[in-house]
């Protein structure tokens, strides 16, 4: 018996998608529907295996910047993206969004294209503004070299759709047409066999830009390390506020 075979499988599952310490992540009923009609509402969405809590430092920022927090789960590893769609969908529909002042939406990975899927499918009336952070709006060349594993199979249904080809989930989402601010985070990484360029670990630069997109802002922080990044989640709550990520001074999307 090979008895570093399943030490190889796990470093490589965890560096797909950071899935490191690996938890729950089945849908939470929503716990309360009542939304306080005088705050602004902030719907957020966390990545690919993983579960609401692994937004809790960004949600509590976002309170503590006067908004309202929903934060939806998902089953990444059981469900197909429409299926999660439906899924979050459901969930939604128990929340009176329409009594919001407004509602953005933040999401992070994967979390940011089930966003888009959302909204395309979605009219939210009162709608504000859009913040993708570290969302592989292109697919991920990681998932393009590693899918033909029998392993990867690990992963579910959803980690397979998220490569770079024209028929793969990130490429058939609509083009936004709402304010939308992307996030990309970059990374000293060894992976460039993987994932050629710069990169957060997981997700290319390029791949996180989006035709349409309001603003780009590039901050040096990993994948996984950006839930918890004080600059992004600063950068999140100005775009929030005011469709920018850096207010009173120019800067170029490069």
């Amino acid at each position: 018996m090979n008895i570093g075979f399943p030490r190889k499988i796990l470093i490589a599952l965890m560096l797909v998608f950071g899935l490191a310490p690996l938890s729950g992540c089945a849908s939470l009923s929503a716990a309360t529907t009542t939304i306080d009609p005088d705050k602004e509402t902030v719907v957020l969405l966390h990545g690919l295996g993983r579960s609401p809590s692994a937004m809790w430092r960004l949600a509590g920022q976002l309170e503590d910047a006067g908004y309202e927090v929903i934060r939806i789960g998902y089953d990444s590893f059981q469900d197909t993206p429409k299926e999660i769609l439906a899924d979050i969908e459901g969930q939604l529909d128990a929340y009176e969004l329409d009594q919001s002042t407004k509602v953005h939406f933040v999401g992070h990975s994967f979390g940011g294209l089930v966003i888009r899927d959302y909204l395309a499918e979605n009219q939210i009336p009162s709608l504000g503004h859009v913040v993708l952070m570290g969302t592989p709006n292109k697919g991920t060349a990681i998932v393009d070299n590693l899918r033909d594993k029998w392993w990867f199979n690990l992963l579910g249904p959803t980690a397979r759709e998220l490569g770079t080809g024209k028929e793969s989930y990130p490429q058939t989402l609509k083009r936004p047409n709402y304010p939308l601010g992307v996030i990309a985070g970059k990374t000293d990484s060894s992976n460039d066999h993987l994932l050629p360029g710069p990169d957060d670990g997981m997700v290319s630069v390029e791949s996180a830009k989006l035709e349409g997109m309001t603003d780009f802002i590039l901050v040096e922080t990993g994948h996984s390390a950006m839930r918890y990044d004080k600059n992004v989640s600063d950068y999140t709550i100005n775009f929030l506020k005011n469709g920018r990520f850096v207010i009173n001074q120019s800067h170029i999307m490069n």
